[in-house]
């Protein structure tokens, strides 16, 4: 199932390259590029790339959007 998200919009808006989101979220660059193609992932993946990309969990729903 497709995930909508804007990871790679945010990313590329703060000027991230995969390799500088992975590292900061502490997450594999394969993880970012699944990711980014709208493939699911793990919670703690979300809130992980959530926080490095400088949002707060309050806010997630600007980078994933809610299912359903």
């Amino acid at each position: 199932m497709k995930m909508q998200n804007k990871v790679k919009l945010l990313r590329e808006k703060k000027l991230m390259s995969k390799s500088e989101l992975a590292r900061k979220a502490g997450v594999s660059v394969v993880t970012i590029d699944r990711v980014e193609r709208g493939e699911a992932c793990r919670l703690e993946t979300m809130r992980k790339i959530i926080l490095a990309l400088g949002y707060t969990l309050e806010d997630r729903n600007k980078v994933f959007q809610e299912q359903g």
